[in-house]
């Protein structure tokens, strides 16, 4: 989905930003990231992205286990999405699509007195994440699709691969990362990745990798 705000310098994003910490979620530069929003705390916290920027940042927490409950540990790396779809249920919670801009790392947590987290981020460094496609070329994207279908394959998936076939090398490699089925390390070095390539080349090394972890059990792909 294109952005009615484009962003072109990393400038323009805001230094301050709420952050919504979940696990197993990547958010990946122009990727789309579908959230179901329940906990009043998050509904409080879209309300005000709404009434301002429209800007949340997505973030993994270290461990589900560890740290206070509504503070838990975080990794430093997180990706700022813009709130491109928004729908209200009639129950409370809202459904909203965030569609990635820039990685960002975290400098310092506000005593904002909200009750979701806010932080001063950096994007020093990402200043690539805002050109689309960028890294394309240098990505062995036969690879990638090599992999894709021994995952669907053992899997016993149906895919399109007439879509994946027209699909820009960009979206391929980040809607695979977002979509794979890893564990918060291995999702954290996939949008640590410094660039397409090096991402592309760690989500074919962890799918190996996992394929064999699995010595011919279903992996469950979402």
């Amino acid at each position: 989905m294109g952005l009615n705000h484009p962003y072109t310098d990393l400038r323009e994003l805001p230094e301050i930003i709420p952050v919504f910490p979940l696990a197993g979620a990547l958010l990946l530069p122009r990727g789309e990231l579908p959230l179901n929003i329940f906990e009043p705390r998050y509904v409080t916290m879209v309300d005000a992205a709404i009434a301002g920027e429209r800007v949340i940042g997505m973030i993994q927490p270290q461990s589900e286990n560890h740290g206070i409950a509504h503070a838990p540990e975080l990794f430093q790396v997180g990706c700022a999405g813009r709130i491109t779809r928004f729908a209200e249920t009639g129950d409370g919670r809202y459904l909203i699509t965030l569609t990635g801009l820039a990685r960002f790392r975290i400098a310092d947590e506000l005593s904002a007195g909200t009750p979701y987290r806010q932080f001063r981020v950096s994007y020093e460094g990402f200043q690539a994440d805002l050109l689309p496609g960028a890294g394309e070329n240098a990505v062995d994207r036969e690879s990638m699709v090599s992999m894709l279908r021994n995952f669907a394959e053992c899997s016993k998936l149906e895919v399109d691969w007439a879509s994946i076939d027209a699909a820009p090398t960009e979206t391929l490699v980040n809607a695979l990362a977002m979509m794979c089925p890893f564990g918060a390390n291995e999702k954290q070095a996939l949008i640590e990745a410094i660039d397409l390539k090096t991402r592309a080349e760690t989500l074919i090394a962890l799918a190996k990798l996992d394929l064999a972890q699995r010595g011919g059990d279903t992996p469950q792909w979402h």
